[in-house]
């Protein structure tokens, strides 16, 4: 079972996420930002990751705590629920429309944290501080790019789905790796 579970408590948020990567795309949120909800709901499913979310945090302040800790914890859940990472592919990509909108999300899941994001979309950080606590906390290497379009609510959407479906790439088993470790070095920390 490629399961885990990680709770994340600061003085700012109150996190608890369950993640199943070979499941079936739904979701189960109980998260207080609409729009946010709506993108981790189609990241489950169209990674076919389930997904169990409960947060909670200072919204007096902003979004910004909240959404960030968010993918610091979603990142932990699937380092921790990829374990070694034997037998994966490690790499996926996707170049996603949606409508007026292009994506593309390229991953390496190698244990190195890096994260390029060239979405344009000025004086919209939530989205990009969402992935570098991803990147950062799942120790992988994501390049998202938009490469056109209009709507920001389409771009940061057409963002969420390529990584989705890359992530979903780099997680699934190598029938012909099995027992594998996807690195010369023998390890991927």
């Amino acid at each position: 079972m490629r399961t885990a579970e990680v709770t994340r408590s600061t003085k700012e948020t109150n996190i608890t996420i369950k993640l199943d990567l070979d499941g079936k795309g739904t979701a189960k949120l109980d998260y207080p930002i609409g729009f946010m909800a709506h993108m981790l709901n189609t990241f489950a499913r169209h990674g076919l990751f389930d997904l169990e979310i409960r947060a909670s945090g200072d919204l007096e302040v902003d979004q910004h705590h909240l959404v960030e800790d968010t993918g610091i914890v979603l990142g932990q859940c699937f380092a921790k629920a990829l374990g070694n990472k034997e037998s994966i592919r490690r790499v996926g990509s996707c170049l996603y429309p949606m409508d007026e909108t292009l994506a593309r999300a390229a991953v390496d899941l190698s244990g190195r944290s890096f994260l390029v994001f060239e979405a344009g979309l000025p004086g919209n950080d939530t989205a990009q501080d969402f992935w570098q606590g991803f990147a950062s906390s799942a120790g992988a290497a994501l390049h998202l790019d938009i490469l056109r379009g209009r709507s920001d609510h389409h771009k940061v959407e057409a963002l969420f789905k390529a990584a989705a479906r890359a992530l979903r790439e780099a997680c699934e088993i190598d029938p012909r790796s099995i027992g594998l470790i996807p690195s010369t070095k023998g390890v991927l920390a």
